[in-house]
């Protein structure tokens, strides 16, 4: 090889390293893709002046709601891939290609995981006047009841919608779906009998259940929650496998350098582990999820998989 190629790529090494290596020397750009006030907002609010402090530049929160978070995915995959546009993704990166159809973009392949940051179970509830104490009495009911029980949603196609159908598919049962807009109403008719039982997010339920209001029949996660230690996961009750969890956590446009992602996923698991933020997860109820972008990836496309299955059995659309 000639000197003058070694040289030129001994300096195109360096003058790449030393730009990264400065990185970031300007504000970056948090997308969500959601209203706020919502979770998933709450969330990053609580993230971002640690990011920044430990970044030396201001993380800007900037929502852009819309098609199910599509609108901010969207945005997320067109920007420079210079680690200055990332994204607090949810669910919506391992569904909505199976909810929305003719999307322009692929969360697999035109975004890049840096972070899971919290995961949050869900909870499956029954109006109190339900002849049942348990998933498995609950199936037995649905099975000499078929289509007779109805269940709520907060939207067709939302996370709580697929959960519901992956225990339909699980169980063997057939119920019919209420969706609602926005969970809150749907809650309500839980507790009146309106509708008889609905999955939903698990901190939101908890003041519900403990006030007998509704009746706890099984978490969705791996294990039990420390926030409902006497309620079983639906693993402990017979159906193996059953994992439904609600996750956050950051992505950037594909292209973006290793480096950069790197120093994003260290600065994001090293404020995951301090006591002031795992602090905040659990009064938010949430369980911190540190960990590298390759696990990010894995599970998103694990999750992708396994919900493309449920949608395009049940015909799910998105609402």
């Amino acid at each position: 090889m000639k000197l003058s190629s070694v040289l030129t790529i001994c300096l195109t090494a360096l003058f790449s390293t030393s730009t990264w290596a400065a990185y970031p020397d300007k504000p970056i750009r948090a997308l969500l893709g959601f209203a706020p006030g919502g979770g998933s907002d709450i969330l990053l609010r609580a993230m971002t002046p640690a990011m920044s402090a430990a970044l030396g530049q201001q993380v800007v929160v900037e929502n852009r709601a819309g098609a199910g978070g599509n609108l901010a995915m969207e945005m997320t995959a067109r920007a420079p891939a210079d680690g200055y546009t990332i994204l607090l993704g949810a669910p919506g990166l391992a569904t909505n290609t199976a909810l929305y159809k003719n999307l322009s973009f692929d969360p697999l392949k035109d975004l890049i995981p840096i972070a899971l940051v919290a995961s949050a179970q869900n909870v499956l509830i029954t109006t109190p006047s339900l002849p049942v104490n348990s998933v498995a009495e609950l199936i037995q009911y649905a099975k000499r009841n078929p289509g007779k029980l109805n269940y709520a949603s907060a939207g067709g196609g939302t996370s709580l919608h697929l959960v519901a159908e992956l225990f339909k598919a699980s169980a063997g049962v057939d119920m019919v779906h209420v969706p609602y807009k926005g969970g809150g109403q749907a809650v309500t008719d839980v507790m009146s009998g309106q509708v008889q039982l609905m999955f939903n997010v698990l901190q939101s339920a908890v003041p519900q259940i403990k006030g007998n209001t509704v009746k706890a029949l099984a978490v969705t996660g791996a294990k039990r929650s420390d926030a409902l230690p006497g309620v079983p996961t639906m693993i402990e009750v017979g159906l193996p496998g059953f994992v439904a969890v609600t996750w956050n956590g950051f992505v950037a446009p594909v292209g973006t350098p290793r480096d950069v992602v790197n120093k994003l996923n260290e600065v994001i698991v090293r404020i995951l582990r301090t006591a002031e933020m795992r602090q905040k997860l659990a009064e938010m109820g949430l369980d911190p999820a540190p960990g590298t972008p390759e696990e990010f990836g894995t599970l998103i496309r694990e999750e992708t998989e396994k919900w493309r299955k449920i949608i395009l059995a049940g015909g799910i659309t998105a609402q």
